[in-house]
């Protein structure tokens, strides 16, 4: 059986460009996201933040794989001390005045089977962090 990634797709009442900044400026990003002490949509960057469950956190080690400006930024996820990569893309669509935001998450299978890397954790979270803290955040703009 093939391994699917996660994808959620939401559209937000707000213009690509204050998207776009929302997922790649860090002072906007400790609003909604997560708190990075550094972050910048350059390839190669490198960046990690703590997350996890209310039992256990870990740290997340990424790096930027593309970036291109109003439109897809890719980044590794993995964590610090476990074996599997990932890789979260988002991809922004204008659609006039609204912006269709398609994150996809692919690689989940390479994560130890541990419950807190099991998929319908990360469905929970990004269907938390896209559908509802990003769309508030942008939205109230």
């Amino acid at each position: 059986m093939a391994h699917q990634p996660f994808i959620i797709e939401r559209t937000y009442n707000a213009p690509v460009s204050l998207v776009w900044k929302a997922i790649t400026n860090k002072e906007e990003m400790q609003k909604w996201y997560f708190d990075f002490s550094e972050f910048k949509p350059e390839v190669g960057f490198e960046f990690q933040f703590e997350g996890g469950t209310e039992d256990k956190t870990y740290l997340h080690l990424c790096k930027i794989m593309e970036v291109i400006e109003n439109k897809k930024l890719t980044y590794s996820w993995r964590y610090d001390g476990y074996e599997g990569n990932s890789f979260v893309t988002f991809e922004l669509f204008d659609e006039g005045k609204q912006t269709r935001l398609k994150l996809t998450h692919a690689g989940l299978e390479t994560f130890p089977a541990i419950k807190d890397f099991a998929k319908e954790n990360f469905e929970a979270g990004w269907t938390e962090i896209i559908g509802k803290s990003l769309k508030e955040f942008v939205e109230q703009k």
